[in-house]
């Protein structure tokens, strides 16, 4: 591996401050701006590039699985939020109202949406009559509002940006094949995208989505062992059609109640991508989202020939990538710190010399590793590198995962893990919410994460009160 060198010494050290060293990045790489409303951000060029890039990804996604996107409005009645009691109490802390409209008071409080189910549940109730409507696949790209108490860029914002899945199905099968079928698509979409692993599983009772008779969740593991929940996918059973009295006539012609699931990703998926990838120098962007793939920059460009060839590269890559020209009068020192900084995937030198053999120096952001490469074979050597970039990143992660993943046999090893190991923690649990409770508190916060699709046998009983173990959970701090 070259010589990894700290280049941009206004990025606190993550090792030294992984807190300070995630704003230093986030603002260094201009991603986000502050409001005056607290966590209520503004994305910037190149953060809302990355968004784009996800959104356009995911969607081309959920089309492919039949998926058809719609809108809907941004304030609930709250009448209409209050039908399903589970639901509200669920986000009743998080509420935002609007309780005035122009210059009159309101005759009924409205929410800022935390989320849509109450919302897609009204119109469903108008549009579904018969087996015939069914499935109804919708999706909504969208912002929510929840008022968060701490909040962090990316991570838990006042006002973020999300997709929304809302589906309807004739039996129960149907809607948890669906259930399923999404917490997949984002699992291949967190591996294949951002070269991130995450580990997939059920929340417990106590962990579900309010108003869910199951909640379904991948879990991704960040470079300091704190897991950050990436995606969830939720199974509701017929209860918000039933609060909502959503009814069709069946097949048998008997009226029936449809099944219904949510499912939903949000811009902490960007945080997520800093936080696994970046380094002491910055981000490290997955080629397959960063906003630029291939930053051209010319070497001695005052001497003839160097920016017209550098422009001919750029119109000619152009085609294929998402390429930028740095032709400022900046020094290249400084550009590469600056692309490195940005976390391009590859950095394209160009200069007389270059020029004369026929050849450019393509430059590895995760590495530093050159490789000077003819000019007639440059798209092909783009094209290898790239892919090797992404299954680099996400073997570097999986090799994080593995090393940061423990297992408790005992209440001892469980608080000592908790204490001095950073990771998840894999252990035995016999069910009772309580021991839930007891755990987080003993450690200060250590949460169940999932259980996951696939358990290992480590103990008979739970580690936490000896009684026989049911499951074999995923534990961890938590972003």
């Amino acid at each position: 591996m070259a010589d990894q060198k700290k280049m941009v010494e206004s990025i606190t050290s993550m090792d030294v401050d992984f807190a300070k060293w995630y704003t230093d990045v986030i603002k260094k790489a201009e991603l986000i701006d502050y409001t005056s409303v607290k966590g209520c951000m503004v994305y910037r060029p190149y953060g809302y590039a990355i968004w784009e890039n996800m959104q356009k990804d995911l969607d081309q996604r959920f089309k492919k699985t039949g998926h058809e996107n719609v809108y809907l409005p941004m304030l609930i009645p709250e009448s209409l939020l209050q039908k399903e009691k589970d639901h509200v109490e669920g986000f009743a802390p998080e509420a935002a109202w609007v309780t005035i409209g122009g210059d009159e008071t309101l005759t009924e409080r409205l929410c800022v949406r935390p989320t849509s189910e109450a919302l897609f549940c009204e119109h469903y109730a108008k549009v579904i009559n018969s087996y015939r409507d069914l499935p109804k696949l919708y999706n909504q790209w969208c912002s929510v509002m929840r008022w968060e108490k701490t909040t962090r860029p990316f991570l838990r914002n006042t006002e973020f940006l999300w997709q929304e899945g809302h589906t309807m199905h004739e039996t129960a099968e149907e809607a948890q094949e669906e259930t399923l079928r999404m917490l997949n698509t984002y699992k291949a979409f967190f591996e294949e995208t951002l070269a991130i692993p995450v580990v997939t599983g059920r929340k417990t009772e106590k962990e579900k989505f309010a108003g869910a008779e199951a909640t379904y969740t991948i879990e991704a593991m960040m470079h300091n062992g704190v897991a950050l929940q990436s995606g969830t996918s939720h199974y509701f059973g017929d209860g918000f059609a039933k609060a909502f009295d959503i009814t069709f006539t069946g097949r048998d012609n008997t009226i029936q109640y449809p099944h219904q699931t949510s499912w939903g990703v949000t811009t902490r998926m960007i945080g997520a991508v800093i936080m696994v990838h970046g380094d002491d120098n910055g981000l490290v962007l997955p080629p397959r989202i960063a906003p630029i793939q291939v930053a051209v920059i010319p070497v001695a460009m005052h001497k003839e020939g160097v920016l017209d060839a550098a422009n001919a590269l750029k119109e000619r890559l152009s085609e294929k990538y998402r390429v930028k020209l740095d032709d400022s009068d900046n020094s290249p020192g400084w550009k590469y710190a600056e692309y490195e900084m940005r976390g391009v995937p590859l950095r394209l030198e160009i200069g007389p010399k270059d020029i004369a053999n026929g050849q450019c120096v393509l430059v590895r952001r995760d590495t530093r590793e050159k490789t000077f490469t003819p000019l007639d074979q440059l798209e092909e050597t783009i094209d290898r590198l790239l892919n090797e970039i992404h299954d680099s990143l996400y073997q570097k992660a999986l090799d994080n995962l593995h090393a940061k993943t423990f297992e408790a046999r005992t209440h001892e090893e469980f608080l000592d893990i908790a204490e001095n190991k950073p990771g998840f923690i894999e252990a035995m649990w016999c069910g009772d919410p309580e021991c839930e409770d007891k755990l987080k508190d003993e450690t200060g916060g250590v949460k169940s994460r999932c259980i996951p699709f696939v358990e290992k046998h480590i103990a008979d009983t739970c580690v936490c009160c000896g009684k026989p173990a049911k499951h074999m959970l995923v534990w961890g701090r938590q972003y």
